[in-house]
C-alpha cells in the first residue's frame, strides 16, 4: 500500500462522559499522515474510549473528529474506512484463513478473481502464505494474530486501528511481534493507532506515544522524548522504570539532595519545587574514593537487596536520608554491580548530563 492513501487525524476537544466521570475531557490531538502513534495509559485512563471514538463504536458528547479534511463524529463506522484489529482478534471459527481474511471483500461485492488476489497479497504480508486454506483452530497465536491484522488491512484502508492486539500472547511471541508489526507498518504506509497499556511496547513501536491519564493526555511525543525528558510526574513514574527524590532549593537557589548539589538553579524559576527522575540503569557504581564533582551527583548508601535476573541485575540502596535508589547493571564477569551484596556500603554516581527534573506541582 503506497502510503499517500494514508490519512491524518485531527481530535479537537473531544469530550466523553459516563455521569458525572469524564472518559475524555476535552482531548486535542493531531495524528499525522502515515504515522504509527501509540495510546498509552493505565486501565481506565481513557486510551480505548479515544480509539473507539475513532472508530465510530461510541459517540463523544461533544468535539471533533476529522479524517483528512472529513468530519467523521456522525459518520458510522462501516463507512469510515478504518480497518479494526481487536484484542480477541474476532476470527471466525468455522471460516477457513483465506475466508476470513476476504470477509471484508466479499461485503464490499469485490470479484471472486480480484478477492483471491488481494488475500494472497495479504497473507504474503503477514508471512501466512500457503495457510488460506487451514482452519483458525489450527495456528498458533501468533499465525491468529497475523490473520486479524491481515483482514483489518486487506480491503486498504486509509487508517487501521488496534486495541492491544499482543496481549493474549506470551513474553517472547508478543516481543517478536512488536518487530513484526513495526515492519508491516512501514510495508503499508497506513495511519496507525495502536493502544496498550505495555510501556515497553509502547516505546518499541511507535513513532510518537500519547500518554493518557484520568481522560487527558499528559504528554505527546517520540519514545525518545517521552522516557528522557518527561513532561510530568505522572509520566516519568509511568514509563520505566524510575527513582524520584524530592529537591530542596538552598538560599542560593541551587537544587540539592542532602549535601550534595543536583543542579546550580531549577530550570524555570516559575517552579518552586522539584523532583530529580533517576533512571536506574543510568547510575553508576563508584569507587570508593570517589569524591563529588562537575562530572557526577553522587549518592552513598548501603545495600539492602541484590537480585540476579539473568542478563541484567539490580541493586536496592537505602540512601542516609531514608529513599531508595534502584540501581540495574548487567550480569557480564566485570560488571560494576555483579558483587554487590546485601549489607555493604556503596557510592553510586548520576551523570549530569542525564539528570532528569521534573516540577514536582506538576504530578497528575
Amino acid at each position: 500500500m503506497d502510503n499517500t492513501t494514508a490519512l491524518p487525524i485531527s481530535i479537537r476537544s473531544l469530550t466523553k462522559k459516563y455521569g458525572d466521570l469524564f472518559a475524555l475531557k476535552a482531548v486535542d490531538l493531531e495524528i499525522r499522515s502515515g504515522e504509527f502513534l501509540t495510546l498509552l495509559g493505565p486501565s481506565g485512563s481513557g486510551k480505548t474510549t479515544l480509539l473507539m471514538a475513532i472508530a465510530g463504536f461510541n459517540h463523544p458528547d461533544s468535539g471533533s473528529i476529522r479524517f483528512g479534511d472529513a468530519e467523521m463524529v456522525l459518520t458510522p463506522p462501516h463507512k469510515r474506512d478504518v480497518g479494526m484489529v481487536f484484542q480477541s482478534y474476532a476470527l471466525f471459527p468455522h471460516m477457513s484463513v483465506a475466508e476470513n481474511v476476504g470477509f471484508p471483500l466479499k461485503l464490499r461485492g469485490m470479484a471472486v478473481t480480484e478477492r483471491k488476489a488481494r488475500v494472497e497479497e495479504a497473507l504474503d504480508t503477514v508471512q501466512l502464505s500457503g495457510l488460506g486454506k487451514r482452519g483458525i483452530d489450527q495456528l498458533s497465536g501468533g499465525q491468529r494474530q497475523r490473520v486479524a491484522l491481515a483482514r483489518a488491512f486487506v480491503f486498504r484502508p486509509r487508517i487501521l486501528l488496534m486495541d492491544e492486539p499482543l496481549s493474549a500472547l506470551d513474553k517472547k511471541l508478543r516481543e517478536q511481534m512488536q518487530i513484526e508489526l513495526k515492519h508491516i507498518h512501514r510495508q503499508l504506509g497506513v495511519t496507525t493507532v495502536y493502544v496498550t497499556h505495555d510501556q515497553r511496547e509502547a516505546l518499541t513501536m511507535s513513532d510518537r506515544i500519547a500518554v493518557i491519564n484520568h481522560g487527558e493526555l499528559a504528554q505527546v511525543d517520540t519514545p525518545e522524548a517521552i522516557y528522557n525528558k518527561p513532561a510530568n510526574e505522572f509520566v516519568a513514574d509511568f514509563i520505566g522504570e524510575s527513582t524520584m527524590l524530592q529537591l530542596t532549593q538552598d538560599s542560593a537557589g541551587r537544587l540539592t539532595f542532602g549535601d550534595s548539589v543536583v543542579a546550580s538553579e531549577a530550570p524555570d524559576p516559575s517552579h518552586k519545587d522539584w523532583s530529580l527522575v533517576i533512571r536506574p540503569e543510568r547510575l553508576r557504581v563508584l569507587a570508593k574514593d570517589a569524591s563529588a564533582g562537575d562530572r557526577h551527583v553522587i549518592f552513598s548508601g548501603t545495600v539492602t537487596d541484590a537480585v540476579f535476573q539473568g542478563e541484567t541485575a539490580f541493586a536496592l540502596v537505602k540512601l542516609t536520608g531514608g529513599s531508595t535508589l534502584v540501581v540495574r547493571f548487567g550480569t557480564g564477569a566485570v560488571s560494576e554491580g555483579s558483587r554487590l551484596e546485601a549489607g555493604q556500603s556503596v557510592s553510586v554516581g548520576l551523570i549530569r548530563d542525564d539528570l532528569i527534573l521534573i516540577p514536582s506541582d506538576s504530578a497528575q
